[in-house]
């Protein structure tokens, strides 16, 4: 099972591969090229190496490999002999012998095993040592040469790695050798480790770098989103990598692809990732495991330090991955001199490395683990207490939080210190305040790992505290990083806490009732990414809390804030099961509520609900304007997770998937796309990771909506892939509609289908109505495209009714839906009353002109032309062609450009039919350059053309002026007359003409063909071919 641990694809080694494959070219032409590989040890040089060998013999290139080895170091020509030996040893003696040649009395020197092969083979005769090196130095330089010659002419690839354990004298070949490859076909590529460079190899790197004789490409640790495509590769995984594992993973390997591969061993041979029935699945890491490999080159470096030099590695191991020189001194008990060189060799060992003047840290993560984890237990918590207590004393007048950051870090390594020691009591504080902190400071991760210790803290301690704050915080950050789950698991814990407090005979107490109720309302949200009928009943609770804590009892005062929050949060349910007018009174009377108190964050939040709610009901310019206001506030009380969600909304207001059955708000293509841009930004930076799943998604409807389709792809996937893992079925909902769209919209059906069905079973799931309906009107399009018309009809059957407004957006694209039916049921009368309703349906009085909606206009268009009503079926396309170039949205541009040219050669005005697809097929092709997928951009060209109808064939008499450049028979015949020398005397007497006829066509024939003289018509004629 190990082996198999082993990544299947070189993952973020482009920039390295392209690179490679650009000097193997170089090479084929016949100049030399010296490439070294720099990276630390385990980085993927030899993995880069590899792949270009794999490339080489592909191309019949002749390939030497070498390989350089700690105890070679002292051992001349070591590499070359290695690679000499496995390039000449398995071939038979008589290939050796005719392939070495006069050559062999030399190399035999190095190999002397050439003697079994080559017989009589004696080698020549010595000279000093300098002009010895000199003659073996020339000798190799021909061999290589001979190589690329014979057996056969093919460049050569010479590869040499780990040149950090080359000797002295191979260096110096190497240097000849890379003066000597100019104008030869060979590729020498060596690798060698950055931080384990020899005086000799710098040496060399400075010969080459002055002499400009090679080339460097320093090979970096792999990217958090590499090593997610890495694990994802490994375990061969459709779904996203878990957050929190590609996170541990990440931390502890730093990107390392070897350590990586190694870790996972351990983590699968300790069973904590293992093969289910429906793949690779894991358990929750309850402790780190080292892999052997590193265990062992950890034990061989300390096993080379002093005592004094280990005890203070062990020290600093304890201390953590960083440690500062004044703790370290502090526990160690030297003076400065002292512990400097005790630094200076661990250092020189590469286990430590200077991050500044008073930083120093663990070269790697997995090296400090491996210290650590070799202390027994009593020992770490002893030395955690020592540290604990002297970072308190060093520290303790750093924990002001207006230090921010700084102050949080020290908080949070004192919370570990004495957690680690057992000092129960300072831990549970430390860390509740380290986990305050962290979530202050947009750090989840951090502040869910200090809040857990603080709760585990607290089960040691003999009277606990009350941990429904505790349990409520962790709760809502697991809540932000998309862990549903253990969110659930903690807030339902904190309610059970506040129903099993006692009463005092008066009912509980009006804090605790606070806390239910804060905690119903907590539950309720949590929910709306699963399921709105849980949502809802957990909201009624809390609206039934919130009215009594508000009437209150004559000894307490009312409690009107909460109330307003609960209807906010109502007014949001109700807005997403379909009841828009019970929504717009929650939302009014929060409002009143918040204005009365004065109360900013209140406000701002309900601007902002009410915003979403204007939009999602048919009023996107209105709710934009509501939108504005949350963001100035939001950004005033420097809420940004808030503040993310309103750019979102405000985003969508403007041109995008969501407003094409309304007029949208007055937002600019560029500003609509910061926005989204800045909403993913803010999400990301906190930790919010449905957030950034939101703006993502909304992202690539902004975008598909204006045509750039590559990039929108490419968000609602980032958006997916995200919420996936965090499994917010909500925005999985959504993300599979928008990808459902943008593919219609690029005329991929099956794959648009695909998308639609399954968004619409989530929405079926998750109980949205919004979800449901939109999913439907947009399915019921790709079933009239296919001609599943009575499908198509069912669908719509099951999400409307005759009563249902056609306001709402969600409303309003199951009616344009309908009488997109009705007109592909050839009733066009129906068709026409339904937009028209629609149309008088609008809020913003500038859409009820003809074409401001372009879709609904194009729709009516369609319609009338049905109608064969052709004058207004022109103006209302022109109409909407105008909004539609206005709005910057090429998915109609386009479309009205082929109606407008069907409509034209239904009247048959072939010359503006032609004009209008030639404007069809530029949109098209525009919008095909945005499409970076090759088989979706065919794809898309070649449906669109099918759409365009067929020329009307031309007559041969037409297709011969246009050949000959527009003249008649007679004319051609006359200049084929002229080309054969004759006078206009000559030509009337042949073609039986009067001889001012004759002049006639002349003058018509050097006027079509913009000439000044019978000879260019003469010259004409040839070139044409004419007869």
């Amino acid at each position: 099972m190990h082996s198999a641990i082993v990544s299947p694809v070189l993952v973020g080694r482009t920039r390295e591969v392209e690179a490679l494959e650009t000097v193997l070219r170089t090479v084929r032409q016949g100049a030399g090229q010296v490439v070294l590989l720099a990276g630390e040890a385990g980085v993927g040089k030899s993995r880069l190496v590899a792949e270009l060998r794999r490339q080489a013999a592909l191309e019949q290139w002749t390939i030497l490999a070498g390989n350089c080895f700690e105890r070679d170091a002292v051992f001349p020509y070591a590499p070359i002999i290695d690679a000499l030996r496995a390039f000449v040893g398995p071939q038979l003696g008589a290939v050796v012998a005719d392939l070495l040649g006069v050559l062999a009395a030399e190399l035999v020197k190095l190999l002397p095993e050439l003697t079994l092969a080559i017989a009589n083979l004696r080698p020549t005769a010595p000279l000093d040592s300098e002009a010895e090196k000199r003659r073996l130095f020339e000798v190799l330089v021909q061999f290589f040469t001979r190589l690329t010659q014979a057996p056969r002419p093919a460049p050569l690839l010479l590869i040499l790695e780990d040149l950090q354990w080359c000797d002295e004298t191979s260096l110096d070949f190497l240097h000849l050798l890379a003066r000597r490859l100019a104008a030869l076909p060979v590729f020498l590529l060596a690798t060698y480790r950055s931080e384990e460079v020899s005086s000799n190899l710098r040496q060399l790197l400075v010969q080459l770098d002055r002499g400009r004789l090679s080339r460097e490409i320093s090979v970096e640790s792999l990217s958090r989103q590499d090593v997610h495509r890495m694990l994802q590769a490994i375990f061969e995984l459709q779904r996203p990598v878990r957050t929190e594992f590609l996170e541990t993973i990440y931390t502890l390997t730093e990107g390392n692809p070897f350590f990586i591969e190694e870790v996972l061993k351990v983590l699968v041979a300790a069973g904590e990732v293992f093969y289910a029935d429906d793949g690779w699945t894991r358990k929750s890491m309850q402790e780190l495991h080292i892999p052997p490999s590193v265990q062992d080159a950890v034990r061989r470096r300390t096993q080379q330090l002093q005592p004094e030099a280990r005890h203070l590695l062990t020290l600093a191991a304890v201390v953590g991955r960083r440690f500062d020189f004044a703790l370290l001194q502090e526990v160690a008990g030297r003076d400065e001199a002292e512990l400097s060189a005790l630094i200076k060799e661990l250092a020189a060992a590469q286990l430590v490395v200077e991050e500044g003047n008073e930083q120093f840290a663990f070269r790697h993560a997995l090296t400090r683990q491996a210290v650590y984890s070799g202390l027994l237990g009593r020992e770490r918590q002893t030395l955690h207490r020592i540290i604990g207590a002297a970072s308190e004393r060093i520290y303790g007048g750093m924990f002001d939080p207006s230090l921010g950051a700084g102050a949080a870090a020290q908080v949070a390594e004192l919370a570990y210190h004495f957690y680690e020691a057992g000092e129960w009591p300072k831990a549970f504080d430390y860390a509740w305040r380290a986990g305050e902190r962290a979530q202050a400071l947009y750090a989840p991760r951090a502040a869910i790992e200090q809040f857990t210790r603080a709760l585990q803290a607290a089960q040691h301690l003999a009277q606990p505290p009350s941990l429904i704050s505790l349990y409520r915080r962790r709760g809502l950050v697991y809540e932000t990083v998309g862990e549903f789950e253990q969110a659930h698991t903690d807030l339902s814990t904190a309610l059970a806490l506040t129903q099993t407090i006692e009463s005092d005979g008066r009912g509980r107490a009006e804090d605790t009732q606070l806390e239910e109720w804060q905690l119903l309302l907590d539950l309720g949200q949590l929910w709306t990414s699963r399921n709105y009928d849980r949502t809802g009943g957990y909201y009624r609770q809390a609206l039934e809390l919130a009215r009594r804590l508000n009437d209150g009892a004559a000894s307490t005062p009312p409690h009107p804030a909460p109330l307003a929050r609960t209807l906010n949060r109502m007014g949001n349910w109700y807005l997403n099961v379909g009841q828009p007018q019970e929504a717009l009174g929650c939302h009014l009377e929060a409002l009143t509520i918040f204005q009365t108190l004065d109360d900013a964050a209140g406000l701002a939040q309900t601007f902002d609900l009410l915003g979403l709610m204007l939009y999602l009901g048919g009023s996107p310019v209105q709710g934009a304007g509501y939108l504005q206001q949350a963001i100035a506030l939001f950004q005033e009380l420097d809420d940004r997770q808030s503040l993310a969600s309103s750019l979102t909304t405000l985003s969508l207001c403007g041109p995008s998937y969501s407003t094409d059955m309304v007029a949208p708000a007055r937002i600019g293509a560029a500003d609509a796309v910061q926005m989204g841009e800045r909403s993913a930004q803010i999400a990301q930076e906190i930790g919010l990771r449905t957030g950034a799943a939101y703006a993502l998604i909304a992202a690539g409807s902004v975008l598909g909506a204006l045509g750039q389709y590559g990039q929108a792809i490419e968000r609602v996937q980032q958006g997916l892939s995200i919420a996936q893992e965090s499994e917010h079925r909500q925005w999985i909902c959504f993300a599979q509609r928008t990808l459902g769209i943008l593919y219609r919209d690029l005329l991929a059906f099956p794959a648009a289908r695909r998308h639609l069905e399954d968004s619409l079973g989530l929405a079926k799931e998750i109980g949205s109505l919004f979800h449901l309906r939109q999913g439907a009107g947009y399915l019921t399009l790709l079933l009239i495209a296919d001609g599943e018309l009575p499908q198509a009809e069912a669908l719509l059957d099951n999400v409307l009714t005759p009563e249902l407004p056609l306001e709402p957006l969600a409303q309003r694209r199951v009616w344009v839906e309908r009488a997109e039916l009705a007109l592909a049921q050839g009733n066009p009368l129906l068709a026409l009353q339904l937009v028209d309703r629609l149309f008088a349906a609008l809020t913003d009085n500038e859409a009820q002109a003809i074409g401001a909606v372009p879709y609904l206009a194009k729709l009516r268009g369609e319609g009338l032309v049905a109608l064969r009503r052709w004058d207004e079926a022109e103006a209302t396309f022109q109409s909407a062609l105008a909004a539609a170039e206005a709005q910057a949205t090429p998915r109609f541009v386009w479309s009205l450009h082929l109606a407008l040219g069907k409509l034209y050669q239904a009247q048959r005005r072939y010359a503006d039919a032609a004009q209008a697809f030639v404007a069809a097929r530029t949109v098209i092709d525009e919008i095909a350059a945005s499409v970076s997928d090759p088989e979706l951009r065919g794809n898309f060209v070649y449906q669109a053309s099918r759409l365009m109808p067929t020329p009307r064939p031309r007559s041969p008499l037409q297709i011969a002026r246009e050949n000959a450049g527009g003249l008649t028979r007679r004319e051609r015949e006359v200049a084929l007359l002229i080309a054969q020398g004759k006078s206009n005397r000559a030509i009337a007497e042949t073609l039986i003409l009067s001889e001012r006829t004759v002049e006639d066509y002349v003058t018509h024939i050097l006027a079509k063909l913009g000439f000044s003289a019978r000879t260019q018509i003469a010259v004409w004629v040839v070139e044409k071919g004419l007869t």
